[in-house]
């Protein structure tokens, strides 16, 4: 900075000068905080939508050969269509303008039509949020994969990303009737209610909808073992799963300055424990009652701390990290261990934790003061208005698929597998596995066309 700010030519202190050059170095500050922040939040969104990857692995790992490319494209899919739903619809729903219809639904800026070139915050927003709408859409994938048409999937894929997610999150983080319910509104920091039981529910009433893959049960009505292909994807997909919630979870307090590194730090090491709970606890469960290491049993339970712990990680204690994840291990994921790991923080959060991030104080976790119950009772109601607003959304949307055949594929296209009928030929051409699969398949269909009395054996 030139010294005439702070000295006239005839070496007096200059006052108009000081003040100039405070206030210029003020605004460098100020800006290089700003950019600070944006660039946490930008690469938390970079490791959210690094999560697509994990989702994608982690799904075709455990899907047969026949039909790997069908969920890797529908992976895809999520992040290209839902960018686009979000993009038109989806952002004004969540949070634009300044117009809200009875804290239901947000409006205005559609398409980004409000935002400008200079408007880092909406953009920076826009894509933060869209990565964690993509990762509700993806939940799905699992759910009804191998049997599902491809259509009927892009078709959900864009409802839930540009209606159905929105409108939960503009409830809970956008200022919507669940952030002040009972006078006190629910906290859910990351998302283990506005995510994961928006996609988990939604997997569940597709996966009911659609019914079960062909061969899945026997005469007796006993499950058939169906495994997937490849434990190795599996594994690679939860690991990748992992290094994204340190995007998720950390990345959702929007910045780093100022006191909220302190914020981001906890949600890294209760991240972190909760994840390491739930793997142990499942690992232990399953010796005990199979004899077993079970090595996909173990990522399930990692991924299953790994939600539990999303709602509550910026506010809680590391020792109840281990009890949030060990109990999550318990449940299927994501809508149940959702539900669990958003009544988490009316259970264990710390006041003073939530005011460190800024939010209110008077009412933490009855289980560190018995005496206070109004952010349970609030989450415990915002999560099942949620369930209800999902169930009530996609139950007809599916229903409607299905009434008009555009649900499911055909049996002999389930059977052949999704690769060889939709997409041109196998993942693995040179794999005997696979070419045997279709010459058995091939061979079960001439030999009789009602071919769901057969067990697919692959």
């Amino acid at each position: 900075m030139d010294s005439t700010y702070f000295f006239a030519d005839d070496g007096t202190l200059n006052a108009t000068g000081l003040v100039t050059g405070f206030n210029e170095l003020k605004q460098v500050v100020e800006d290089n905080v700003s950019g600070l922040d944006t660039m946490f939040v930008l690469v938390s969104g970079y490791m959210v939508f690094l999560m697509q990857c994990g989702f994608a692995m982690l799904t075709a790992g455990s899907v047969r050969t026949k039909n790997t490319k069908n969920v890797l494209l529908k992976n895809i899919l999520d992040a290209c269509v839902g960018a686009i739903a979000y993009y038109l619809f989806g952002w004004a729903f969540a949070y634009g303008g300044d117009s809200k219809i009875n804290g239901f639904i947000g409006s205005g800026n559609f398409a980004l039509s409000a935002s400008s070139e200079g408007d880092f915050d909406d953009f920076t927003g826009f894509f933060f949020q869209w990565a964690f709408a993509a990762t509700a859409a993806t939940i799905v994938s699992g759910s009804v994969a191998e049997r599902t048409s491809f259509y009927a999937y892009i078709s959900y894929a864009f409802f839930l990303t540009a209606f159905v997610y929105p409108v939960v999150s503009h409830w809970v983080w956008g200022g919507g009737f669940l952030s002040n319910i009972f006078g006190h509104g629910m906290i859910d920091f990351a998302g283990c209610s506005v995510v994961h039981m928006v996609g988990g529910f939604a997997g569940l009433a597709g996966a009911a909808i659609v019914g079960p893959r062909y061969g899945r049960f026997n005469a007796e009505g006993k499950p058939v073992p169906m495994p997937g292909h490849s434990a190795t994807l599996c594994t690679l997909g939860t690991f990748m799963l992992w290094f994204g919630w340190y995007g998720f979870n950390p990345g959702s307090a929007l910045g780093i300055s100022g006191g909220a590194y302190t914020v981001v730090a906890r949600c890294a090491v209760t991240t972190t424990i909760a994840a390491a709970a739930g793997g142990i606890t499942t690992l232990v469960l399953k010796k005990v009652m199979d004899h077993i290491f079970d090595l996909l049993a173990v990522l399930n339970g990692i991924l299953a701390g790994l939600v539990a712990i999303t709602a509550c990680c910026a506010f809680v204690e590391v020792w109840a990290a281990v009890i949030i994840g060990a109990i999550g291990a318990a449940f299927p994921i994501h809508g149940a261990v959702g539900f669990w790991g958003a009544l988490c923080s009316g259970i264990f959060n710390s006041k003073t934790y939530q005011a460190a991030a800024g939010l209110p104080d008077q009412q933490g976790g009855f289980v560190m003061d018995i005496s206070e119950w109004k952010l349970f009772a609030s989450n415990l109601v915002g999560c099942i208005i949620i369930v209800c607003w999902v169930l009530v959304l996609i139950v007809p949307f599916f229903f409607a698929l299905n009434v008009m055949g555009l649900l499911r594929i055909s049996e002999s296209e389930e059977l052949i597998g999704n690769d060889i009928s939709k997409h041109g030929g196998p993942a693995y051409p040179n794999d005997p596995v696979g070419e045997l699969e279709e010459t058995n398949v091939s061979d079960s269909l001439a030999m009789d066309p009602d071919s769901s009395k057969h067990v697919d054996e692959v």
